[in-house]
């Protein structure tokens, strides 16, 4: 369940390798998920979309910039159809750094930051 994502080893393990630039290996960690929930399922696009960023990502790397563009609009078209907080990420801060990242006003690749939900413990 998109609610419980902080369960998922699968998916923290598949956010820190994009995170530490491992997006070949994201890439593979968030397909497995993408599978095992259904592409066409509302975690199935946002997968998708972070499996395009790291594609995006890996291309640029690699001087591929026609099909690094067109990946990550892709990514930001898919990321669209969610708002707030969606499986830890803040969908707008990652839509901002990924746009930034390609438009050439950031230098950096996006970083995947998430929103830990509030425990007993917090209050």
């Amino acid at each position: 369940m998109p609610e419980e994502w902080w369960d998922s080893e699968w998916y923290l393990y598949g956010i820190d390798l994009y995170n530490h630039g491992y997006w070949w290996e994201c890439h593979e960690v968030f397909e497995g998920l993408w599978h095992a929930v259904g592409p066409d399922s509302p975690q199935g696009q946002f997968l998708q979309a972070l499996i395009q960023v790291a594609a995006a990502n890996l291309k640029r790397l690699v001087n591929a910039s026609e099909p690094a563009r067109t990946l990550s609009q892709a990514a930001l078209e898919r990321l669209q159809k969610f708002s707030g907080i969606y499986m830890g990420v803040d969908v707008a801060a990652l839509t901002e750094d990924v746009r930034a990242s390609f438009d050439g006003s950031r230098e950096k690749p996006a970083f995947i930051q998430l929103v830990w939900p509030e425990t007993s413990a917090d209050l």
